[in-house]
């Protein structure tokens, strides 16, 4: 299972950059840039919820199934099994 982080669409559509978001949601740039880039295992529910408030977006926006494959694009992760 793989779970694509569009991060960068919305980040885009928003005109906004990777450091304000993360400056407005309290967390580090590291931290933003891992779940960005679907190096992230994991989400917190609060850190979801806080960038969908700034984003104004809902969690689906930011998160996309996408089935197995054998080779998976930047920004895509496997959920660990």
């Amino acid at each position: 299972m793989a779970i694509a982080v569009k991060l960068d669409d919305l980040l885009h559509e928003r005109r906004m950059t990777l450091t304000e978001l993360a400056d407005r949601i309290g967390i580090t740039l590291a931290n933003l840039s891992i779940l960005k880039t679907g190096k992230a295992r994991a989400i917190r529910f609060s850190t979801l919820e806080a960038i969908c408030e700034v984003l104004d977006c809902q969690p689906g926006d930011l998160l996309k199934f996408q089935p197995d494959s054998t080779q998976l694009p930047t920004g895509v992760f496997r959920s660990a099994s």
